[in-house]
């Protein structure tokens, strides 16, 4: 269904799982025609990802999408280690600085469910059961043949086909693209139940022991999320069953996890009391540690499992598949638009496939360190980690990793750093901020808010900082470098960037204000005024420097890479 009037073949998306729902949406808010396609006739109603981390949060509240997920969610603000009854570590997430310190545990059911009904305010909706059954491709574009439960088939011609269907992926098999990693061998069990325990609610709980790995996750009115791995083998003679896949081997046709299975497996392993009752859904599944080699072919691209799939420690999976959709999703509504080259789209292989094989490994020596039960892994864990978890560098950094915070395009073609006295670099994440308005797009009021209100996810964001304004004489922030704000060159500079990037940039003269709702800005974005920062649609600063020295190098950058025509720069050349 088309999202807008955007005179261009629509893309094709294939899977309307988080990611495919992330993708549509990313195109659709910038008015690109979505078909988003999936051949099951109703939506899995089991729980498979549950973690959203403080990224994915900040993300959607960019996208006006945060108030349900927050009111239906469940916050863990700490995690704790355990190995063989004895707590090696806590990690506590309150030291983030992001308006999300925590893990919010939400059914993955739940989320497709509100992804989906925000996309139908955006004028999308699913077509279920509705198979891609062949496809082919030119160099302008896709010829894909549709096939409907009752048989009818269509053929359409997509602008691009962006392959959300999963890790057994048929686009991906019929590409021929090889899936390269590992299967682990212990059989895992996943179980939804009701447990009465004497922990926090906000704290969830890793087990490590010589048997192996198990986690208790809370999801609120004493739920749980139960993940263990050598699980009690089922009986090979009751009736099969067919459990929840994470990876790509055969499915398990065995019969489920039932309550006394998990009753006794919890006895096992943990030394605190756990009394179970309730179970609401098990499954066994294999694990898989697997991810391709390239994130497009042609005008098709791989996002999510279809993409990658590995262990669920540190639940990663659904949160680095979501944030690829809308790296993926703004870079094709320009290219779709005619207003940036076609190599821009070779930015999203360029940008995503470092972190997905950064989320294996980092995933897969996870899960080996947790459950050895010898050797220098076991040593590492036991006796090493400890030491390391009470240093505060490097339980900020492992903040950091697993809230998604440091996720960076530092290396990406499409950053260009100057330095300036503090502030996040060029392909870091755009933190949020206390801001005062001096003037904005669309005729916006001065007055008080909070950037992320601010940065539209449709649009690129030029944020110009100038020096707070002064109060009885006295700057506001007397330890700010400043300058007198060249009002010609800013006037200049932003007509020729909204000329550059016409209906696609949105300017805001924002400075230094006082009060409660979001850090100070200087505590965001450092104390260099007048300064600037080109946020990309996707919240990653792709440029920023001085406003003066700077601006030059800003046009050129805007030039190069978001216009048709523009060359690229020799220092950030493909």
């Amino acid at each position: 269904m088309d999202a807008a009037a955007a005179d261009v073949p629509p893309v094709l998306i294939v899977g309307a799982g988080p990611t495919g729902l992330a993708a549509a949406m990313s195109l659709a808010r910038a008015r690109i025609p979505v078909r988003l396609v999936d051949k099951a006739m109703v939506p899995n109603p089991y729980s498979r990802a549950i973690g959203i981390q403080a990224r994915t949060l900040e993300l959607l509240e960019q996208h006006r999408l945060i108030e349900p997920f927050l009111e239906l969610g469940h916050r863990a603000r700490i995690a704790n280690l355990f190995s063989n009854g004895t707590r090696l570590a806590q990690l506590d997430f309150d030291p983030l600085h992001t308006r999300y310190p925590y893990l919010l545990f939400l059914d993955q059911s739940v989320t497709e469910r509100l992804l989906t009904e925000h996309l139908a305010t955006l004028g999308v909706t699913i077509e279920r059961g509705v198979e891609l059954t062949m496809f082919t491709q030119g160099s302008a574009s896709i010829q894909a043949t549709l096939r409907r439960a009752d048989g009818h088939t269509e053929t359409m011609r997509p602008s691009y086909l962006i392959a959300a269907d999963g890790a057994h992926s048929a686009i991906r098999h019929r590409l021929g693209l090889s899936f390269t990693g590992k299967t682990f061998e212990q059989t895992f069990l996943l179980a939804d139940l009701h447990a009465e325990t004497d922990w926090p609610d906000d704290e969830f709980h890793i087990f490590a022991s010589g048997e192996g790995l198990m986690a208790l996750f809370p999801m609120g009115h004493g739920r749980h999320r139960l993940i263990a791995d050598h699980a009690i083998e089922p009986a090979a003679a009751e009736p099969p069953a067919t459990p929840v896949v994470l990876g790509e081997p055969p499915l398990i046709q065995v019969p489920p996890p039932s309550l006394a299975q998990c009753k006794a497996l919890i006895a096992r392993r943990v030394r605190q009391r756990v009394d179970v009752s309730e179970l609401a859904w098990s499954s066994y599944f294999h694990l898989n540690s697997r991810m391709v080699d390239r994130l497009r072919v042609g005008r098709i691209f791989l996002v999510g499992d279809a993409a990658h799939v590995h262990s669920p420690a540190g639940a990663q999976g659904m949160n680095t598949g979501i944030q690829e959709a809308f790296n993926l999703g703004w870079k094709l509504a320009r290219v779709l638009k005619g207003a940036a080259p076609d190599r821009l789209l070779d930015t999203y292989h360029l940008e995503r496939h470092p972190i997905e094989r950064d989320v294996l490994r980092q995933t897969g020596f996870i899960m080996q360190m947790a459950e050895a039960d010898h050797g220098p892994l076991k040593l590492l864990r036991e006796r090493v980690m400890p030491v390391l978890a009470a240093l505060g560098p490097l339980r900020d950094a492992a903040r950091q990793t697993i809230s998604e915070l440091s996720i960076q395009y530092r290396h990406s073609p499409l950053t260009q750093e100057r330095v300036l006295d503090g502030g996040p670099r060029a392909g870091e994440r755009a933190p949020d901020a206390l801001v005062h308005v001096v003037d904005g797009p669309l005729g916006r009021a001065p007055g008080v808010g909070c950037l992320f209100d601010l940065h539209d996810p449709a649009f690129f964001s030029l944020f110009l900082l100038l020096p707070p304004l002064p109060v009885d004489g006295t700057p506001l922030d007397p330890a700010a470098k400043h300058e007198p704000p060249p009002d010609a060159e800013l006037e200049r500079v932003a007509a020729e960037v909204e000329r550059m990037l016409p209906g696609a940039v949105r300017i805001w003269r924002i400075t230094d204000t006082t009060g409660d709702g979001g850090p100070p800005l200087s505590e965001s974005y450092g104390r260099t005024r007048p300064s600037f920062y080109l946020v990309r649609p996707d919240g990653y600063i792709s440029t920023r420097g001085r406003i003066g020295s700077d601006l030059s190098g800003l046009l050129r950058h805007c030039e190069a890479w978001f216009t048709v025509g523009g060359e690229i720069p020799e220092q950030t050349a493909l």
